[in-house]
């Protein structure tokens, strides 16, 4: 059976499709000087991992400048900086130091590299503090490492970390649009003629039911999107016991080979993983005989931001980015939840949680999911971040991480996806068309089911904030009031949190 896992790390190397050939140099029409000797992606590699095991993350501040350098002529030639402060991460209103530290960085750009700034400058946030910038010189480098009034300096094109091996890359990272057959042990059937997932029953998801179905409530998803070809996540999202709701698509992934293109692909799912997710948190409960979502009465706005769930790509961290802000600017929005991360920090990235969070939003970030780095890789980005929630899967059997699960200190809930005897068999969810299902596994289902169990929460009273709700989950946590080491606060009891 397939299995759709879901988020980074060492899942790329079992799973991703590279899209560049991670050997060849992407010169996009410049010139390298003879004197910049440029490393190749191994050696590139190799001091992201060093970083990696050391620190847990890479701060390219401090990274030796041919590196950054060469990490940024390898990803297009694309960099981004973050100017400001420590902290300041966006601007409601932009003082003038702000703007005159923007300012400054055209101003080297233009000295070192000898381009106006309409010819450098790819982008330029509104409400972020970060500009995204062509970069060809490692003097431009050296210079903007020493300058003040910078925050990051990122590579942010640079994905060549998971991708070195193409014999592994067939295809990419947690997709599949396969329908499957379910197994008749994983799952119940409830009124008025819906599958209930196994796995809801051990998080008393039923019981919670009888207080609140998640009536009121709008989840943002940050994903793949959602298949065109799902009815039940489309015109047939109300039916049955689940009704005056709505589900709503947008897109903010570029699809396009050229850096700085403003190409947006659309709102549909190509890739199969964020319509599973979406299945997960608020597939409706009807008589079609199909998996019910956690939250199967609340709304749902799906965001297109990246085309599968590792973030190795330009356009995907470009298109997570405003994705983060367009929920946190909605007012209706309460939980944004995010199947998705990288092994390390992406600026721009993190300065969107942290606009979302200051919006009061509850994000919830899936903790890792790999085939190979789960020996020594704790919590992958942003789920690492103090802003989110960061949630991990576990086996039936007792507090045993899935086969492919992330786990570590900072974790803050478990949920239970996996068949200790079958790691094929976790939880049926919606299948990409109309009328199929699917299985999906990993930290990514743990993710949604807690979003849908934060939702039931919420709908109890829409008035309470996000620290309230947050301190019944963490209470409904099978280890409160202590934490767990590798598996925070545990298992969430869904009927003590509605309670």
């Amino acid at each position: 059976m397939k299995k759709i896992t879901l988020l980074t790390l060492g899942l790329i190397l079992a799973f991703s499709c590279s899209k560049e050939n991670p050997n060849e140099i992407v010169e996009p029409n410049s010139e390298i000087s003879e004197s910049q000797k440029l490393l190749p992606v191994s050696e590139i590699n190799a001091y992201i991992e060093g970083e990696l095991k050391q620190n847990g993350d890479v701060n390219w501040m401090e990274a030796p400048s041919s590196v950054l350098w060469s990490a940024v002529v390898h990803g297009g030639e694309v960099l981004s900086v973050g100017f400001g402060e420590k902290g300041e991460s966006y601007s409601i209103q932009r003082s003038s130091r702000l703007n005159d530290a923007r300012e400054n960085i055209y101003n080297i750009i233009q000295s070192t590299e000898g381009a106006s700034k309409s010819n450098s400058v790819i982008s330029a946030d509104e409400i972020l503090n970060v500009t995204d910038v062509k970069v060809t010189s490692l003097e431009t480098i050296k210079t903007l490492q020493k300058t003040d009034q910078i925050r990051y300096l990122d590579p942010i094109g640079y994905g060549f970390y998971l991708q070195e091996d193409n014999s592994n890359q067939q295809k990419s990272a947690g997709c599949s649009k396969s329908g499957q057959s379910i197994n008749s042990g994983d799952y119940r059937v409830i009124s008025p003629n819906a599958r209930l997932p196994w796995n809801f029953d051990i998080h008393k998801v039923p019981q919670a039911w009888n207080y609140s179905t998640g009536a009121g409530i709008t989840v943002g998803l940050i994903d793949t999107g959602i298949s065109a070809s799902q009815n039940l996540l489309g015109s047939g999202f109300n039916d049955g016991a689940s009704n005056g709701r709505f589900v709503q698509r947008f897109g903010t992934f570029i699809d396009s080979p050229w850096w700085w293109s403003n190409n947006i692909d659309g709102p549909n799912d190509k890739c199969g993983h964020g319509t599973s997710m979406a299945s997960a948190i608020a597939s409706p409960r009807n008589d079609d005989f199909m998996p019910v979502g956690v939250a199967y009465n609340c709304n749902l706005v799906a965001y297109r931001g990246t085309e599968d769930v590792v973030l190795n790509d330009y356009h995907e961290r470009k298109g997570v980015s405003n994705a983060l802000k367009a929920l946190g600017n909605r007012g209706d929005v309460k939980i944004i939840s995010m199947s998705i991360g990288y092994p390390w920090s992406i600026g721009n990235v993190k300065d969107a949680v942290k606009y979302a969070y200051g919006k009061g939003k509850m994000i919830i970030a899936a903790g890792g999911t790999s085939t190979t780095f789960t020996n020594w890789y704790g919590v992958i980005f942003p789920a690492s971040m103090s802003e989110t929630v960061a949630v991990t899967g576990i086996k039936d059997n007792g507090y045993n991480r899935c086969n492919i699960c992330h786990d570590g200190s900072k974790i803050d809930f478990t949920i239970v996806m996996e068949r200790a005897g079958n790691s094929s068999r976790n939880v049926p969810v919606l299948g990409f068309n109309t009328g199929t299902q699917t299985y999906v596994g990993g930290s990514s289902v743990a993710t949604a089911t807690t979003a849908g169990i934060a939702a039931l929460v919420w709908a109890r009273n829409p008035n309470m904030t996000r620290a309230q709700v947050l301190d019944k989950l963490k209470k409904a946590g099978e280890f409160y009031p202590n934490r767990n080491s590798k598996f925070g606060y545990g298992n969430i009891d869904a009927l003590k949190a509605v309670q």
